[in-house]
């Protein structure tokens, strides 16, 4: 079930006024990326955490969106365990833990790896939850 951050609007509504407010490519990716997101699984539940980010869980944390002046980022938390026979991989590869798929202006969103990439994470939380 998801929260309500302290503002009183759902977490889906803080996503649409962040997409809204990003407007231009920024806004086009961050649209793009959270249906490819919501499409890979029904159980998938948007939340609004660390202080104004959109996160998609189940079974745990998935993917945080953050938007920023030059790129769109999307961090999955455990994507150092993650298959990523596409390369779409991009950020934050020195860790032991997490990865990102960042977009540039001009850069599309490799639709069906992306999903791909969700589907592992849902998977890998799924693996983790049974122990």
């Amino acid at each position: 079930m998801a929260t309500v951050p302290d503002n009183g609007k759902t977490p889906a509504q803080n996503i649409d006024e962040l997409v809204e407010r990003s407007a231009g490519w920024r806004g086009e990716v961050l649209a793009q990326c959270r249906r490819t997101i919501l499409s890979v699984d029904d159980g998938i539940v948007e939340e609004w955490k660390y202080m104004g980010a959109p996160v998609w869980d189940r079974y745990g944390t998935l993917v945080v969106g953050g938007v920023f002046k030059a790129k769109v980022k999307m961090g999955f938390l455990w994507g150092a365990s993650l298959a990523d026979p596409k390369g779409l991989f991009n950020g934050e590869l020195g860790g032991n833990q997490r990865r990102s798929v960042e977009f540039a202006e001009g850069d599309t969103v490799d639709t069906e790896g992306f999903a791909d990439l969700v589907r592992e994470a849902v998977r890998h939380n799924a693996a983790k939850k049974k122990k």
